[in-house]
C-alpha cells in the first residue's frame, strides 16, 4: 500500500481525500493543526496533530514515515479577509508550505498535489477559462497560490519535485453517507450559507453586490462536488506516482451559475423560502468564473460524477440536515 501524507486532512475537503483514498486502497496520513479542521472528520488512528509552521514537527513526522506522496490542503481561502489579513495568507499558503516542502526535500519525497484555486486568472479574459490563460490575481489569496505554483516548477527543475496544481472552481456538497461535509465556523461559502436559512440559523442571504455584468447582476460560479474534486486528486496522484511529471490543471464543472440561481436551486431542495437582501460587493471578487476542465478529463480521464448543481446541493443539504438534528 502506497503511504500518502495528507495534509489539513481534517478539513473540508482534505477529509472527503482521505476517504478517496482509503476506497482506493490507499494509506493515509494526516497532518492538521485543527485550526479549522475537525477530528471527527478523520478516521480513528490516521491524525497526527502538528502545525506547518513548526519544522521540527515536520522533521519528525518524516522521519517516523516513508511517505510516496504528499496532498496539501492546508490553506487559508477567503478572498475578503486575504484582502484585509494579507500577512496571515502569505506566512500560511506559502513561507509555511516552504518549511513542508523543506522536510520533503530531505526526506526525498518527490511527489507533490497542490491545492491551487480559479482566484489565479483573477477576471478572466475569456470564458470558460483554461489552463493556458493569463495568470493575473486580484487578491492575496490569489497570489499567494500563484506564488506556490511558481516556487513548485523551480522545485522541479532543482531537485526533481514532480507536482500537480490543482486549480478548484468552487468546492461544494457533502459525501454521500452524510459522515462528513462542510463544517466551517464561521461559514463562509455560499450554498451551506443558504442553507442554513433554510435550517433557521439564519434570518435570511445577503447577496454580495447585485451590479456585476453578468445575466442577473450577480457573480457566476463553477460548482464542483467535492468528492469530484478527490477523485480528480487521486487520478493526478497515480500519473505522478507513474513518473508523469509535473502538471496543472483546472478542477470544475464548466457550467457557470449565479448566486441568485443558487438561492432557486436551494428552495427547490430543500422546499423552504429563503428571504434574500442585498449587500455591497466583497473586495476581490470577480464577476465571472467558470472553468475548462478539457485537459482533466481527456488526459487523466476524469468525470464528475456529480455535475447538476441541484445533486450537489441535495447532498449538501442531507449533510446539513443531520447535522442539525
Amino acid at each position: 500500500m502506497k503511504k500518502i501524507l495528507v495534509v489539513g486532512g481534517a478539513g473540508y475537503i482534505g477529509s472527503h481525500m482521505v476517504r478517496e483514498l482509503l476506497d482506493e486502497g490507499y494509506d493515509p496520513l494526516v497532518f492538521d493543526n485543527l485550526s479549522t479542521g475537525h477530528d471527527w472528520a478523520v478516521p480513528e488512528g490516521r491524525l497526527v496533530r502538528g502545525d506547518l509552521c513548526d519544522p521540527s514537527a515536520l522533521e519528525r513526522l518524516f522521519a517516523e514515515n516513508r511517505f510516496d506522496a504528499v496532498l496539501h490542503f492546508a490553506s487559508f481561502i477567503q478572498v475578503g479577509e486575504s484582502v484585509t489579513a494579507p500577512l496571515k495568507y502569505y506566512r500560511n499558503n506559502v513561507a509555511n508550505t516552504l518549511n513542508l516542502l523543506a522536510a520533503m526535500e530531505k526526506a526525498e519525497v518527490k511527489r507533490f498535489v497542490f491545492s491551487s484555486t480559479a482566484a489565479v486568472y483573477g477576471t478572466p479574459v475569456e470564458v470558460p477559462i483554461g489552463e493556458e490563460a493569463p495568470l493575473q490575481p486580484e487578491n492575496p489569496y490569489g497570489r499567494s497560490k500563484l506564488m506556490m505554483e511558481e516556487i513548485l516548477a523551480d522545485c522541479w527543475h532543482a531537485w526533481g519535485l514532480q507536482s500537480a496544481c490543482l486549480r478548484y472552481f468552487n468546492a461544494a456538497g457533502a459525501h454521500p453517507s452524510s459522515e462528513i461535509g462542510e463544517a466551517h465556523d464561521p461559514e463562509s461559502h455560499i450554498i451551506p450559507i443558504v442553507l442554513q436559512v433554510a435550517l433557521g440559523k439564519r434570518e435570511f442571504i445577503t447577496i454580495n453586490g447585485d451590479d456585476y455584468p453578468t445575466p442577473d447582476g450577480t457573480c457566476v460560479r463553477d460548482y464542483v462536488h467535492v468528492c469530484d474534486l478527490a477523485q480528480a486528486h487521486t487520478l493526478a496522484l497515480e500519473a505522478l506516482l507513474a513518473g508523469r511529471g509535473s502538471m496543472t490543471c483546472n478542477l470544475g464543472n464548466g457550467t457557470g451559475y449565479s448566486i441568485r440561481e443558487v438561492v432557486e436551486v436551494c428552495r427547490k431542495v430543500t422546499g423552504h423560502p429563503i428571504p434574500v437582501r442585498t449587500g455591497p460587493r466583497r473586495p476581490g471578487d470577480p464577476a465571472l468564473l467558470v472553468a475548462s476542465s478539457r485537459r482533466m478529463m481527456q488526459e487523466f480521464g476524469w468525470s464528475p460524477r456529480f455535475a447538476e448543481l441541484e445533486a450537489i446541493v441535495a447532498s449538501a443539504w442531507q449533510w446539513h440536515s443531520k447535522r442539525a438534528e
